[in-house]
């Protein structure tokens, strides 16, 4: 499964599930891999992603583990490969426990899901999933049990951090959300708008602290340190910059999410394509 160096992340909330198929046509079209349907979505949700193109790949970024049974989930994947055999990669992740009441033991949780899905009449095959993860223990188990990580709101040092840890072979996809705006101050509250979810959760923030940032900067709103690290603004060029970073410090594969516009983003997806891949 080649999922390309680029792909795009995004949700139906953002950009209506109605223009799924105009939507993942742009991405193709621009020349990224992977389409990641993120918002904790139902397998099923990206098969209007897959009938509109002829090659990219659609991922989960993430099937949340407390809304599925593994068998399933085993069994939605089975379909849709079926019907789109090498296209379709199963993202799975814990969430975070402001979520649910149910958040316990996560990565017992996680163990069992996948020997869940191991288990089914139909498993869904090591390299055709992936797992959302921050923390060392988390990270241990996306490469023992999946193709690898798809790491959420992370700067370039839990990526450098994320491929020391996992070795050379184990996929590490991070995802960037960014602002394609050459407007500071603009671009700034664009992304504190967006990071402010975030930042009141604590498995994000925890992980923030361990690589540098400190209460101080998590308090109100985002320093613009860190604000800077996990959601950068400028121009393409600019953003184009960081990504290359994230590639630099181990990452086989960058899922973007420009912020900032209504709808299908169609100004960040072409501008970034023209910075990074034409």
């Amino acid at each position: 499964m080649d999922l390309t160096k680029f792909g795009i992340w995004t949700t139906y909330r953002a950009i209506g599930e109605e223009h799924a198929g105009e939507a993942a046509k742009l991405v193709e079209d621009l020349g990224y891999g992977t389409f990641w349907l993120g918002g904790s979505p139902r397998l099923p949700a990206v098969r209007p992603l897959l009938e509109a193109t002829d090659r990219l790949i659609a991922a989960t970024g993430i099937v949340n583990v407390w809304a599925y049974e593994p068998a399933d989930l085993a069994a939605e994947h089975a379909e849709l490969t079926r019907d789109f055999p090498g296209r379709v990669l199963t993202g799975i992740g814990i969430g975070h426990p402001e979520a649910t009441s149910d958040y316990t033991r996560p990565l017992t949780t996680m163990r069992e899901f996948f020997d869940g899905i191991d288990a089914a009449a139909a498993p869904i095959p090591r390299e055709e999933r992936c797992a959302a993860a921050l923390g060392p223990k988390m990270l241990d188990l996306s490469a023992e049990r999946s193709l690898g990580t798809h790491p959420y709101f992370t700067p370039v040092e839990h990526t450098r951090y994320a491929r020391e840890r996992l070795g050379p072979d184990a996929l590490v996809a991070p995802e960037l959300a960014c602002v394609v705006d050459t407007d500071r101050e603009r671009g700034l509250a664009t992304a504190r708008k967006y990071a402010a979810l975030y930042l009141g959760l604590r498995n994000y923030t925890g992980n923030l602290k361990n690589f540098g940032f400190t209460d101080a900067d998590i308090a109100d709103g985002g320093s613009e340190r860190l604000i800077d690290a996990v959601v950068p603004q400028g121009s393409a060029r600019q953003i184009a910059e960081v990504v290359q970073a994230h590639l630099d410090a181990g990452a086989d594969h960058v899922c973007l999410q420009p912020l900032g516009e209504r709808g299908i983003p169609h100004q960040g997806w072409t501008e970034l394509a023209a910075a990074l891949i034409r």
